[in-house]
């Protein structure tokens, strides 16, 4: 990773990614030593006089990001050019078989399912992951949870953007010492600037990483407001699952699935996905997605790290996993998907 100067904010961050590259993702927010920025209406605002560090611009993941530094950083070598969905070691089909993950989990329940099998085999001893705003249906917010219940109550897929990062914030504010973090691809970029500089303080405590794969996400406004409430008539509060399979599923509590086509969905995504060229997580030890698959998760098994966790959960019966051969549409799709996000990113990043 080449060195980055010690400059401000306003310099650095303010000036190249804000305006148009910003994320949201509170990186910068969660590592600032001198409490300058604050997270507000999705961005970080700088809040006092800056010291001018540096320390915001060497964990951004839009700011000089370099992912061959990166890869050689987690994986040891650089992608090859065939390896269209970055690096792995084994791909795999698989499924919860805790009927309590199942009938709360998004797809497969396979992230659930690992946090619960690493949290009960005190591997970790804490997760950061997605939640919902208790206040505001659908929204999502960064959890950190402690016990299986509040991990398992995390369940499901969030389509507004949480900013996870200000998760791991909390967790070593207080003092967990083995985390997992599950998180979108910019924020797996996030956690490994992290490690590349070294942050020790917030890095030391890091176990293992899961990524979720990610097309786009929704404004909060949009998705809520303007096409639940507005287009389909639907009380937020009233809705039980919200899915993408090939068009916008909402699930209602009493059972009723509305749909909007992905297209009229679309025009209400946050622009961040723009920018951003990883649609499978590539840098994430697990990565994990639904694809089309109905009850189970196309799981990418990408570090040791990630393959003794996953061995770990098969051996003890809490996921059972299948060929990809059986699923060769889904494995079309990943490799389609990711080719046509980290086309979209080189057009958006030229």
């Amino acid at each position: 990773m080449p060195p980055i100067p010690k400059v401000s904010f306003e310099d650095t961050l303010g000036k190249y990614v804000l305006p148009s590259l910003c994320i949201g993702c509170g990186s910068c927010v969660a590592v600032c030593p001198f409490n300058c920025l604050e997270y507000i209406r999705s961005k970080p605002a700088l809040v006092k006089e800056c010291q001018s560090c540096g320390i915001c611009a060497k964990t951004c993941p839009k700011y000089h990001l370099s992912m061959p530094a990166l890869e050689h950083m987690v994986f040891g070598r650089r992608r090859n050019d065939g390896e269209d969905f970055g690096i792995c070691r084994r791909l795999v089909i698989a499924q919860t078989r805790d009927e309590s993950i199942r009938k709360v989990c998004q797809d497969g329940g396979i992230a659930t399912s690992l946090l619960v099998h690493a949290l009960g085999d005190e591997i970790i001893d804490g997760a950061i992951l997605s939640g919902v705003n208790e206040n505001e249906p659908l929204k999502a917010v960064p959890k950190l949870a402690m016990t299986t219940e509040q991990i398992v109550a995390c369940a499901g897929t969030r389509y507004t953007y949480s900013p996870n990062m200000l998760g791991l914030r909390e967790a070593i504010q207080k003092e967990r010492k083995s985390l997992a973090f599950v998180g979108t691809p910019c924020q797996i970029h996030a956690v490994r600037r992290l490690q590349a500089v070294p942050l020790r303080k917030y890095t030391t405590a890091l176990g293992f990483t899961v990524g979720v794969f990610c097309s786009e996400c929704f404004t909060h406004d949009g998705l809520v407001n303007q096409l639940m409430k507005g287009r389909l008539g639907v009380n937020p509060r009233e809705v039980e699952k919200v899915n993408i399979k090939g068009r916008l599923i909402i699930t209602t509590r009493s059972g009723e699935d509305k749909e909007i086509p992905l297209r009229e969905a679309k025009r209400h995504a946050c622009s961040c996905v723009l920018s951003c060229s990883d649609f499978s997580a590539e840098l994430a030890d697990i990565s994990v997605g639904g694809l089309g698959l109905d009850g189970w998760t196309f799981t990418i098994v990408r570090t040791e790290k990630g393959e003794e966790l996953f061995r770990g959960a098969q051996a003890k019966g809490i996921i059972r996993a299948r060929s990809i051969s059986e699923e060769e549409g889904a494995f079309d799709l990943l490799v389609r998907l990711s080719r046509k996000k980290r086309e979209n990113a080189s057009k958006r990043n030229l």
